[in-house]
């Protein structure tokens, strides 16, 4: 994880103010994982990405997140707290990666797998047939009784123990919260989309840092370059000198 400053930060986020959401993952995304051409980020399996996501919450803006959810049996409203840097370990840290192929044998079939990811998704969807689409996309090679197979019409068996596979290689794919409601003790379903709730933290904190800028530059007429290169702590404290005159 590269140490990013104000001045990228801001950078990605007004880069982000006119994409869809799928562009604005791929932002941040990028952020969190410079390292990598972003030609190649699409093609990382999902849990993957969302581990890296984690990880960049857990840099900027701390460990604890707070999440709101709706009891879907009684519509009590539930709040509760999570931690970014465990899920962030319970997804898979850098340097820790698995294999991105995956390997099974069920009925006669020997059949290899790539781990799906968000361009793979992507484009499933915009399939008549998402699901036989992503396994034709991810498809590494198939072979029945040791003889190669072209475009393979796969058992449903088969299919089933490749899905299997997927998730056990891949668990951070399909990130899912079951929460009991303290009102009534029924259990809600959610799924954390980590993208979604990092912009929407990313968004208020730049139009606090702009705001930011604008009372300091107003009130000593530095330049947005020497405001954001001042410490947040350093930057509060000529916040509260300007209040107080």
């Amino acid at each position: 994880m590269a140490n990013t400053g104000a001045a990228e930060l801001l950078a990605a986020w007004e880069a982000g103010l006119g994409e869809a959401p799928v562009g604005r993952a791929l932002l941040l995304h990028r952020t969190a994982r410079p390292d990598v051409d972003v030609s190649r980020l699409p093609a990382l399996p999902v849990g993957e990405r969302e581990a890296d996501l984690f990880a960049l919450r857990r840099a900027l803006f701390g460990e604890r997140m707070q999440v709101r959810l709706e009891c879907a049996a009684c519509g009590q409203d539930m709040e509760f707290d999570l931690d970014a840097g465990e899920l962030a370990a319970s997804l898979g840290g850098r340097g820790e990666r698995g294999e991105r192929v995956v390997r099974v044998q069920e009925g006669g079939w020997d059949v290899e797998f790539r781990l799906p990811g968000i361009a793979d998704l992507q484009a499933a969807a915009r399939s008549a047939d998402p699901r036989a689409a992503l396994f034709a996309q991810c498809l590494v090679s198939a072979a029945r009784g040791g003889t190669a197979v072209a475009d393979p019409e796969l058992p449903g068996a088969v299919q089933r123990r490749i899905a299997e596979a997927v998730e056990a290689a891949d668990p951070g794919a399909d990130l899912a919260l079951s929460i009991a409601c303290p009102e009534c003790g029924a259990a809600t379903r959610a799924e954390l989309d980590i993208a979604s709730y990092l912009w929407t933290e990313l968004d208020a904190w730049a139009r606090d840092v702009l705001l930011d800028v604008h009372l300091l530059a107003t009130a000593y007429g530095w330049s947005e370059p020497e405001i954001l290169a001042l410490s947040p702590t350093r930057r509060r404290y000529y916040l509260e000198l300007c209040a107080d005159v």
